[in-house]
């Protein structure tokens, strides 16, 4: 991965949504203290002032740059965004993202209902030029860690312009966050040939194929171990099943292991392996997960998140503006969406 920033550069400004999650404020408080040891950051801690006050006043943060906004409530999963958005105009998730649009922090980062973190972004940020809908996208497995999947389940149906737009994304966090110079990308189907998929992948085919992206293929779902490709790309749908099933095929694994190696090891070595399968299938729980696409930049993290996984999504923030990935992305869109313009207009731009 590149590096973490210089020294000197100035710190960046994280405003953290303390009610989202399962845990919140008490381990979004305990975690966002906690980063402040590893990051150069100004914390804005965002939602109810007297239960997140209460959080603050169990941590030392003399000398530590924390400022608490309040807030009213907060949006849950069982809510509808659209219209908890309208409904509680002062919820955490909404006064957070104003300060990222107002120019007062520089990313938001929510442990919250994703829906609702997505349509604050989209109504106040806005869409990236060109843009139908955001995604969400970054590495999901331990063991795959330099392998990024795009969509990872903020889109059930996307028609393949959409799909060409999320591999530009991908592309650029896969090169600006992960390092990896002119990532190759796979589209997922059923098989590596061409003519192989449904009709929505053989069209995104043709339409990657054309492209500038450096675009391999066709690629299958055990490639997401074999690094022939660098960024995956998918429909939410898909992308949100896949990431589900590894989750549970690492609790289940991690149950397994415990059971038939009872008795032959210590119970450190038990909990220690089963930690490290549990890890190899987790990793938006440890790092939090992008938001592709918004004029702003958004991490959204598992609601089941505590302390660790907080810190962990708010160094993925930091790295997120350090990197400038929103202005790489803008301009990684700007090509994609010039190169599928009509002839016609692009003759009388010319």
């Amino acid at each position: 991965m590149l590096g973490n920033g210089r020294p000197d550069d100035p710190p960046v400004r994280v405003v953290i949504d303390t009610m989202g999650g399962d845990f919140g404020p008490r381990e979004t408080v305990k975690g966002a203290i906690q980063a402040l040891s590893n990051d150069n950051i100004e914390l804005i801690l965002v939602g109810d002032q007297g239960p997140v006050q209460a959080e603050l006043e169990r941590h030392d943060t003399t000398g530590r740059s924390v400022t608490l906004v309040p807030s009213v409530d907060k949006i849950g999963d069982d809510e509808h965004p659209i219209q908890a958005l309208r409904h509680k105009p002062k919820a955490s998730i909404v006064v957070a993202t104003k300060l990222v649009k107002s120019g007062d922090a520089d990313v938001v980062v929510s442990m919250g209902s994703t829906g609702a973190s997505m349509a604050s972004s989209v109504f106040l940020l806005g869409l990236m030029e060109g843009l139908e809908r955001p995604c969400l996208g970054g590495p999901f497995l331990g063991v795959a860690p330099g392998t990024v999947m795009v969509d990872a389940g903020s889109n059930m149906d996307c028609r393949p312009a959409l799909m060409l737009s999320f591999a530009a994304l991908g592309s650029v966090f896969a090169h600006r966050f992960l390092g990896i110079e002119n990532p190759r990308i796979g589209l997922l189907s059923v098989g590596a040939e061409e003519a192989k998929g449904n009709k929505q992948v053989q069209e995104s085919y043709a339409l990657l194929q054309q492209s500038h992206l450096n675009f391999i293929g066709n690629v299958e779902g055990m490639d997401f171990f074999t690094g022939r490709a660098d960024v995956i790309v998918c429909d939410g749908f898909v992308g949100n099943i896949l990431m589900k099933f590894a989750e549970g095929l690492g609790g289940a694994l991690s149950g397994f292991v415990k059971d038939r190696l009872a008795g032959a090891l210590s119970s450190q070595d038990l909990a220690k392996i089963s930690d490290d399968l549990w890890q190899t299938t987790n990793m938006p729980r440890t790092m939090g997960g992008p938001l592709f696409g918004v004029n702003g930049a958004v991490v959204l993290g598992h609601g089941s998140c505590e302390a660790s996984g907080v810190a962990g999504a708010i160094h993925t923030a930091v790295r997120y503006v350090q990197v400038g990935l929103v202005d790489s992305m803008k301009e990684e869109l700007s090509q994609i969406n010039k190169g599928h313009q009509p002839a016609a207009k692009l003759q009388a731009e010319d």
